[in-house]
């Protein structure tokens, strides 16, 4: 068995018991678990099943069953600490070099028990006091007049620590080594050397790990006590960084509804869990870390985040972002309105109108997007520091598919040009950069980039060139610009079954353009891309719509100046909305 705090405890709860599994026996979504055909004795319907929320595996043909351990250790034969080594190594786990426990760490393993023991002890002694004495039914109104009642004081383990200093530690220095109590986080040590209770006059919320285990404690000051809220220190069973709050509770729900709520403290998840979002967890306050994300990301890998909305709960979200981009979760982010916390905004609105708004959160793209807008966009700078505020989330997003569709995006709301925003981006990725360098090209000189990648596509892209020169064609979208003329001799030779030659095309054009031509064709790009092609299309589509959009408009002023027909002008406005649309669509 794993110990509370030991290094197989904490490869249990990163490893996926579905994901180990899975390399030995081909495993079917069914329902919740997982099932497939038994490894341990020969069958033809599949009996063997794995429980990815419970982490365990039961065959109902032949009886075997266990927990992710055990199933290494019967396929490969080999010893509990062989199979703790084997899981680690197959889930990337770093694992400690292999040495005889010492007498110190056999006596650590003895504390880790005691530990778990004193903090279950600890948890019943706090939740006496709670009502039970003036102190705590002070610290009783005070929830109640949070929105708990008796109910989710119970289901939540919520207790009070007096402020006497010496309660607990009476309640447990009769039972447990002077020793003990010193690690145990629950005590502090004053000038003299004398120990005392570390939580004094605070509401108490247990913290307990994956396996419902409590291992430490968070402790709400009453009044204006500082600090407002106090955590258990590290101990040898409680790390926060790999804890989320609630997560014991919500594991069942996450797997169903496969998306968890990701808030920043404990009544917040409680708040959420009680308005019927069991599929809370709470970071606690701390900077989410890669080993919480990849425990969350076992039960499922699309994330709500909805941190406060002040300035240090958006410094929050932005890192908890990076984290969770790096490790492929899908992501929205829920900015409550009014500046609330979930706690606050529930209290205040209702349930109802928490989920609907959680329903509607949106892509974490947009969030930031929103963020980036809120700089200034009417100068270069401007637009270079809104890219730059982009760029690391950017980098971190593993999948190339995604990566491309943030460009389109960031392109489309920051109103700078497509194919150079791509262009900034991967020379700053092939040069390791986290930021875009100043280019003018950024703000956009007349459209060129684009109609100058078209005019290099045209000329070296074999697998699509014919297609992007109908394109062109059926929308006339080289009407107008700079390089019309060159792109219509391009145009024509792709229909016409040529292949364009820069050298051959260059006699049918004027000095100007012959030039322009050439020094296109020698500029150095990257491979020519469909996605990219559409993109530079769709630079010329939105310029177009903005010149119309303009004619359009000097139209309706000219109609209203001159009291012109109600039929005309209506017919022009409907078209200035039309435009207006296209030119900025809603958010996805």
């Amino acid at each position: 068995m794993a110990e509370a705090g030991s290094f197989a405890d904490r490869v249990k709860q990163q490893a996926d018991i579905v994901r180990v599994v899975g390399e030995y026996v081909r495993l079917k979504k069914s329902g919740q678990n997982f099932t497939g055909l038994c490894p341990f004795h020969s069958e033809k319907t599949p009996s063997f099943a794995v429980h990815p929320v419970k982490q365990i595996y039961h065959c109902f043909g032949c009886g075997v069953g266990g927990d992710v351990f055990k199933f290494v250790m019967e396929m490969e034969k080999i010893t509990f600490p062989e199979a703790v080594r084997a899981v680690a190594e197959k889930c990337g786990i770093a694992v400690p070099r292999a040495r005889e426990r010492t007498p110190e760490e056999r006596r650590e393993n003895q504390q880790r028990t005691s530990l778990v023991e004193m903090h279950r002890e600890a948890a019943a002694f706090f939740a006496q006091q709670l009502g039970g004495t003036p102190e705590g039914k002070a610290a009783r109104a005070y929830l109640l007049d949070r929105g708990l009642n008796s109910e989710a004081m119970v289901r939540f383990g919520i207790g009070f620590a007096p402020s006497g200093g010496e309660g607990l530690l009476r309640a447990m220095k009769q039972k447990y080594p002077e020793k003990v109590l010193e690690v145990s986080g629950l005590f502090s040590r004053d000038q003299s050397g004398r120990l005392y209770d570390r939580f004094r006059r605070r509401v108490m919320f247990p913290i307990a790990n994956e396996s419902g285990k409590i291992v430490a404690f968070g402790g709400r000051a009453l009044g204006d006590d500082l600090p407002k809220y106090l955590n258990s220190p590290e101990t040898l069973i409680y790390s926060k960084s790999n804890i989320l709050y609630h997560l014991d509770r919500a594991k069942e729900a996450l797997r169903q509804s496969d998306f968890a709520v990701l808030v920043e403290g404990y009544m917040d998840a409680i708040a959420v869990a009680l308005a019927g979002i069991s599929n809370v967890v709470a970071s606690c306050g701390t900077s989410l870390t890669e080993s919480q994300v990849k425990l969350l990301n076992r039960f499922t890998r699309r994330i709500v985040v909805n941190y406060d909305p002040d300035t240090a709960g958006q410094a929050a979200t932005e890192r908890s972002l990076s984290t969770l981009l790096e490790q492929g979760a899908e992501v929205r982010v829920l900015a409550l309105p009014g500046g609330k916390d979930p706690d606050s905004f529930i209290r205040a609105e209702g349930a109802a109108a928490y989920t609907k708004l959680l329903k509607e959160a949106p892509p974490y793209v947009d969030y930031l997007i929103a963020r980036a807008r809120k700089m200034d966009l009417t100068s270069a700078e401007g637009k270079l520091r809104a890219v730059n505020f982009l760029m690391p989330y950017v980098q971190r997003i593993p999948d190339r598919i995604l990566r491309s569709e943030w460009a389109t995006r960031i392109a489309q709301q920051l109103r700078i040009e497509e194919p150079v925003l791509r262009e900034s981006m991967r020379r700053a990725a092939s040069e390791r950069r986290s930021e875009v360098k100043s280019r003018p090209e950024l703000v956009g000189r007349a459209g060129k980039p684009a109609e100058r990648r078209l005019v290099q596509m045209l000329i070296e892209a074999e697998e699509f060139r014919l297609q992007l020169a109908q394109q062109i064609r059926a929308e006339d979208l080289h009407r107008g610009l700079e390089t019309e003329r060159i792109l219509a001799v391009l145009v024509g030779a792709c229909e016409s079954g040529e292949r364009p030659d820069a050298a051959s095309l260059a006699t049918a054009l004027e000095d100007r353009d012959r030039r322009l031509l050439f020094e296109i064709a020698f500029e150095a790009a990257a491979a020519p891309t469909w996605e990219e092609a559409e993109s530079c299309l769709a630079v010329l589509r939105r310029r177009r719509a903005e010149e119309e959009l303009a004619a359009v408009q000097r139209q309706i002023e000219t109609q209203s100046a001159a009291a012109g027909s109600n039929g005309e002008l209506r017919r022009l406005l409907e078209r200035k909305q039309e435009l207006r649309r296209r030119l900025d669509p809603p958010a996805q």
